[in-house]
């Protein structure tokens, strides 16, 4: 069968919310994670389905006092698919950002949204399309 979203990267990356959202629309340059990627290239940007009130909360206090910017309430934040693709140029142990925490950042360029895909998610990088039947999506 024919791949029902050619052009969207193989491969993605899970980042729960709201960080996934701010990527995609809020110009957060750098993923902070634990462990370093050698991986390098377009990745589709997955919303988890996981967060909590406490998350959000710290998050809410970060974006909108230090960085002055809007963040949607929890409710509106796309959670369990494909939200957007980035292109991964880097990953560093420093960033000028404010949005670098550490203590790896992997570096995104060319961000853009993408119609939302309910998919599950999974660790690490993972091939989103082999988990669209699980979720209820598309029979590919």
């Amino acid at each position: 069968m024919a791949d029902p979203f050619p052009g969207l990267p193989l491969l993605a990356l899970s980042i729960r919310q709201p960080w996934a959202y701010a990527i995609i629309h809020l110009g957060k340059p750098v993923e902070n994670r634990t462990w370093e990627t050698l991986k390098r290239g377009p990745i589709c940007i997955h919303a988890a389905k996981g967060m909590t009130q406490a998350e959000w909360w710290r998050a809410f206090d970060f974006i909108t006092d230090d960085l002055d910017l809007m963040l949607p309430e929890p409710a509106n934040l796309p959670r369990g698919g494909i939200i957007g693709t980035a292109e991964i140029v880097d990953c560093v142990r420093s960033h000028p950002s404010p949005w670098f925490f550490g203590p790896f950042g992997i570096v995104l360029a060319n961000v853009r949204p993408v119609e939302f895909i309910p998919v599950k998610g999974a660790l690490n990088f993972f091939d989103w399309r082999k988990n669209l039947k699980e979720s209820g999506g598309s029979d590919a």
